[in-house]
């Protein structure tokens, strides 16, 4: 099996090309697809259900449910039409950022409010045949974006819960520098939890725009070849994504940005 068989592109590497054209790429190369919900509702959800699989293109996850660290009724409802809406796609994997701090709130408070709304969505997310999928994020992000930092704080908070309802999110961008790492992806690996496995660079100097500022595959600083070997040891096999936020290449149209991502994970995997 070529690498190549595993390669899933997140239409936000491209986010402003139309999801249409993004479907059709994906189908035409044999490439599967990580799809995001502003995008999937304002082509309508029946309708992006029936492109991708009219198309023969597998949705490998639906980005994203969480912000809830202030775990009100409106926030659990909305996760649970994101849950849906991932079940309509087809998509085994709903990704999760959970959210900053709340005002007048702490980290410890913020990361109790993520284990309640956990409870309360897991057995939803089971019943609809979708894993909810806890991305940690770069601790840069904790205080506004995202109070789950490391792999390892990620897999606590799927712990109490079965591997076929919560698991964890491999992103190279956010955990590279976290030693504790490589135990961390065994650990994952073990207990079933690799919902989604991500690729992305990091690129030195960051951009003004940290958030937009995740670099081309092979440009940065990540050793992606080692990410890949060890998740493959740990035997997941499963699709890898390419997620880019990068305001440069959203600039350039959505098949340039396409043909040039699939040619760069073709490389670095290679």
């Amino acid at each position: 099996m070529s690498v190549l068989d595993r390669f899933s592109f997140n239409h936000a590497t491209a986010k402003f090309w139309d999801q249409r054209e993004a479907v059709e790429a994906c189908a035409r190369t044999g490439s599967k697809i990580g799809l995001w919900r502003e995008p999937v509702q304002e082509f309508g959800l029946e309708a992006t259900a029936k492109l991708v699989k009219d198309a023969g293109v597998a949705v490998t996850s639906l980005c994203r449910g969480g912000f809830f660290t202030d775990p009100t009724p409106a926030a659990i409802e909305d996760n649970r039409r994101a849950i849906d809406e991932a079940a309509a796609l087809g998509a085994p994997a709903l990704v999760l950022v959970s959210g900053p701090i709340p005002e007048g709130g702490t980290i410890d408070s913020a990361r109790e409010g993520v284990k309640e709304a956990l409870a309360r969505l897991a057995p939803y997310a089971g019943e609809r045949g979708v894993t909810l999928a806890i991305e940690p994020l770069h601790p840069m992000f904790a205080s506004d974006r995202c109070v789950v930092a490391t792999l390892g704080e990620a897999l606590d908070l799927a712990a109490p819960f079965p591997a076929e309802q919560v698991g964890v999110v491999v992103d190279t961008y956010h955990i590279w520098w976290d030693p504790q790492v490589w135990d961390g992806i065994a650990r994952a690996a073990a207990e079933g939890r690799i919902a989604s496995f991500q690729l992305a660079d990091w690129i030195t100097p960051l951009p003004a725009g940290v958030l937009t500022g995740r670099g081309q595959l092979g440009e940065g600083c990540i050793d992606l070849k080692r990410y890949q070997e060890t998740v493959d040891a740990a035997g997941f096999t499963g699709p890898i994504e390419v997620e880019l936020f990068n305001d440069t290449l959203w600039a350039r149209p959505g098949q340039e940005v396409f043909d040039e991502t699939r040619a760069a994970f073709a490389r670095a995997l290679a």
